[in-house]
């Protein structure tokens, strides 16, 4: 499964119920684009350093963007930015769950529910 990045944003909150999401999947996946999310919120290299070692904790693996990624976004962005204002960050995180052809866990399931051939799987904090 990937994960979005609002879901590891509440995990370092304290959320059980996401950290349950997490640990219940062997497999888990996070698009570049949320890696990056996540490391641009720190302050300083030791948090830098914090966000990484969470990530190794969990045992997550980075997604890289690819050409396809790439085209599959530019074509949601195309399709639902005007109807539903989805944003180039979720078009390429909706992308890469669906290039990998994996089921994307979120808590935003208004920024990815219009985007009809991407699996969601709906987190409720």
């Amino acid at each position: 499964m990937i994960f979005d990045t609002d879901i590891l944003v509440w995990i370092q909150r304290g959320n059980e119920k996401a950290a349950a999401l997490v640990d219940k999947e062997v497999e888990r996946y996070l698009s570049i684009l949320s890696y990056m999310e996540l490391l641009q919120t720190a302050n300083s290299k030791k948090q830098h350093s914090t966000v990484k070692g969470f990530l190794r904790s969990y045992g997550f693996e980075i997604l890289p963007l690819t050409e396809n990624i790439g085209y599959r976004a530019s074509i949601y962005i195309e399709e639902y930015s005007l109807s539903s204002g989805l944003r180039a960050g979720d078009a390429i995180i909706a992308a890469t769950a669906r290039e990998n052809n994996m089921t994307l866990a979120t808590g935003n399931a208004k920024h990815f529910r219009p985007i009809k051939d991407l699996t969601i799987k709906i987190f409720r904090p």
